[in-house]
């Protein structure tokens, strides 16, 4: 099997994978997972496609991510990961879609408005 090379978004972040079969070592920015997500719930996100599938020992992912935080970062992996075992093999789209690992979240924050504290937040209203 090649390196598959897929991309995933998330907010502002981007993340583009290189997955290739070995013994589930996962490389996020040269860092190991647990160095670069202290968070076990990050963790868990980035995992849950190959634990759907019981697919985590079977491949090497090496990750570039940029942009945004900690959670779009790691679901941003999560969509890239996704669509790689897609590639791997077409099947594992019966699996992937109904748990909504397939879907592109679009929301993104809004921009603020002028006259406005946030996007849509007022100022507070003095009546004296």
């Amino acid at each position: 099997m090649a390196v598959i090379n897929k991309i995933g978004r998330r907010k502002k972040s981007i993340a583009r994978i290189y997955m290739q079969e070995g013994k589930g070592s996962i490389t996020v920015n040269n860092k190991e997972l647990d160095n670069y997500f202290p968070s076990e719930i990050l963790q868990t996100i980035v995992n849950q496609p190959l634990t759907v599938l019981e697919a985590k020992s079977n491949f090497d992912i090496k990750v570039n991510v940029r942009g945004g935080g900690t959670t779009g970062q790691a679901e941003a992996i999560r969509l890239a990961i996704a669509r790689a075992l897609v590639e791997v093999n077409p099947e594992n789209r019966l699996a992937l879609k109904p748990e909504g690992f397939l879907t592109r979240d679009p929301r993104m924050v809004e921009r603020k408005k002028y006259g406005r504290r946030k996007a849509r937040r007022r100022f507070q209203f003095s009546k004296r």
